[in-house]
């Protein structure tokens, strides 16, 4: 679907699933701001990896100051003392930060209202989201309507990979012609190194995996 004649705003960390909502938003939209969020996050070097990719894009990019957010809800991802580690026992990962995406969502649809744009994009996914409740599709279907009611305005929060694991990320990424750009230049290592990551958190562990399995499958079709 295209939307050639409209703007749209990306909700852009740098990371391995912003980057391709990214490059799928540029494919459909004729104007596309991608805004970062900085929150105190101990990986502070993703807003320069944002950075970086928006200006090697040409992107209109935008960094809002959510330091709030750092004293409401501390977690792995903005305190050292905090080890990162997965949930147990059903509880929910170190890296969980309550509220995020609820507050990353409504002020990138206030900028997206205040440029003239009423797309949001964001790599939220049910599929490989580790139980955060925030990337759920029914909290974005909800604050899809509530934000519609509360600035009175029609927004579209678009979720391209909702329902993708991270193998068909990958493959998306591939579709786009842009695999090697983002398995190189992303930043979605919870202890902040580009490309593949320190290969041992969660957030590397599962990128490497999908990736993988892509390969392989990839492989296995050209065989």
């Amino acid at each position: 679907m295209s939307f050639a004649e409209e703007k749209a705003v990306v909700v852009f960390s740098g990371g391995q699933d912003s980057t391709t909502c990214l490059f799928w938003a540029l494919e459909r939209f004729q104007k596309v701001i991608a805004v970062t969020f900085d929150y105190g996050q101990r990986h502070a070097d993703e807003i320069e990896v944002a950075r970086d990719i928006a200006a090697e894009l040409g992107v209109e990019h935008h960094v809002l100051d959510m330091s709030l957010l750092n004293q409401l809800a501390p977690n792995a991802l903005t305190r050292n003392d905090v080890k990162v580690q997965a949930g147990e026992d059903g509880e929910l990962p170190s890296t969980f930060v309550e509220g995020r995406n609820l507050l990353f969502f409504s002020f990138a649809s206030i900028l997206a209202s205040q440029k003239g744009a009423k797309h949001v994009v964001t790599g939220v996914c049910e599929t490989d989201y580790s139980g955060y409740p925030d990337c759920r599709d029914v909290f974005v279907k909800s604050l899809n309507v509530s934000l519609n009611l509360a600035v009175g305005k029609e927004f579209v929060l678009h979720t391209p990979l909702m329902w993708l694991d991270k193998k068909e990320t990958w493959e998306l990424a591939d579709q786009l012609d842009r695999l090697s750009y983002v398995k190189e230049k992303t930043l979605t290592c919870y202890h902040g190194i580009r490309g593949d990551g320190c290969g041992e958190c969660p957030a590397c562990i599962l990128r490497q995996a999908g990736y993988e399995q892509y390969i392989q499958e990839k492989e296995r079709e050209i065989e």
